[in-house]
């Protein structure tokens, strides 16, 4: 399975603990190319449906031809976690240009950089 920065994968959150993100889920890959080459652990933001449940900083997601989703979602950006490549099921999608710069935008931010 080749990971690639920007793409979306169904991931298994499972099992989970608290307040963590449940079930198996799509989620896009916001660690770079390089460092997914000397890992094994790969960095993620997950996606909900859940548009209403939107926080300030979240980004929404139309679905389309390129990202594949099977409805407009949201990239939840306050969730940033790293998971075993065992946990990525399946290719859904590629998120678009717009979308990652908004991700980079917000790590910005996040992280004070």
């Amino acid at each position: 399975m080749q990971l690639q920065y920007g793409h979306i994968y169904l991931v298994d959150f499972e099992p989970s603990v608290g307040h963590e993100y449940q079930k198996k889920r799509p989620a896009v890959i916001i660690e770079a190319d390089k460092g997914l080459r000397q890992s094994s652990l790969v960095t993620i933001m997950p996606l909900t449906s859940q548009m209403e449940k939107a926080h300030q900083d979240d980004i929404a997601v139309r679905k389309n031809v390129h990202n594949r989703l099977f409805v407009d979602s949201v990239v939840k950006v306050h969730v940033i976690t790293s998971f075993d490549r065992s946990r990525f099921i399946k290719r859904i999608g590629k998120m678009d240009d717009n979308v990652m710069g908004s991700i980079k935008a917000y790590l910005k931010k996040h992280f004070d950089i």
